[in-house]
């Protein structure tokens, strides 16, 4: 990996620019969810170039980045950004359902909270079941979604582990600096836990809301996206690629509503639990991993 020299007003700049930028979209993006969901969904989508869009009006350099994929040199780490993020997925939601088992559910609750009863009755008419539906969700997940969703998730990548996340490591260290990235990173989201309930609340198919709405909400999520940023940080710099965090971070998008659509809606305060990986619960198996990539790091 490069080595860094901390820029303070490059630092600055970028982060007036994307979080001053990102939450006005948000804003914008919780008036839309009220009428049309799929166009706000797109919005969101289009948000996640604003951290590229911050690094060059920083005036820092994105040629230094890592822009091959190496793929040769990168076909273990490739592997693991791939797959690993359906299997953690997996394992924090097994763990999530063991503990809560009548929150199972397989009859398409999820999808008719979210798309209306005409997203079950649309699955129905093409001759899926429920479950067939899931398993060529899962398919999805770890065959063609990764690599789609890796385009978008690297407008954030950019932003996050190419630019900011060493730009923390020159001035605070590589743990301090990794931990405070992904502490920033969770609260980028938070005009969205608050005014939508994202992730863990009415935006998740959870209307039932959660206890300490919505400062539990953006402490949970800001805790999971510091030990999530770990993981990408360390591909990053496993791999020298900008291609591979995006990888990463794209699978984790494709694999995290997987365990939302098995399980009942209104859970209420549980789903700060889980079932999706960045719950307290599900989202240990992602955790383990962080804390043993973090402690045997050097500062």
């Amino acid at each position: 990996m490069r080595k860094t020299e901390y820029n303070k007003k490059q630092v600055i700049i970028y982060l007036l620019w994307t979080f001053g930028a990102a939450y006005m979209i948000q804003f914008l993006t919780a008036s839309l969810y009220k009428n049309n969901r799929v166009a706000g969904q797109l919005v969101l989508a289009a948000m996640m170039f604003v951290p590229a869009v911050g690094v060059v009006l920083s005036g820092a350099k994105l040629k230094d980045m890592g822009w091959k994929p190496q793929i040769r040199k990168n076909i273990k780490a490739i592997l693991i950004a791939w797959f690993a993020p359906l299997i953690l997925t997996a394992l924090g939601a097994c763990l999530y359902f063991l503990l809560f088992p009548k929150h199972f559910d397989l009859s398409g609750e999820y999808a008719r909270v979210l798309g209306g009863s005409e997203a079950l009755e649309q699955i129905k008419a093409e001759g899926i079941s429920y479950p067939l539906y899931i398993l060529i969700s899962v398919i999805s997940s770890v065959t063609y979604a990764p690599l789609i969703n890796m385009i978008v998730a690297l407008g954030e990548e950019i932003g996050w582990r190419g630019f900011l996340y060493p730009q923390l490591e020159a001035r605070f260290g590589r743990k301090k600096g990794w931990i405070l990235g992904g502490v920033i990173w969770g609260a980028w989201h938070w005009p969205l836990i608050w005014l939508i309930g994202y992730e863990y609340g009415a935006a998740a198919g959870n209307p039932t809301g959660y206890a300490g709405f919505p400062a539990t909400g953006m402490l949970v999520f800001s805790v999971f996206t510091a030990g999530f940023g770990i993981l990408h940080a360390w591909i990053y710099e496993k791999s020298g690629s900008i291609w591979l965090p995006s990888l990463l971070h794209g699978a984790f998008n494709a694999a995290a509503a997987l365990p939302l659509s098995l399980c009942l809606t209104n859970t209420g305060s549980a789903r700060l639990l889980g079932p999706a990986p960045n719950g307290i619960i599900s989202g240990l198996p992602i955790m383990v991993i962080a804390a043993v990539l973090l402690l045997n790091k050097r500062n």
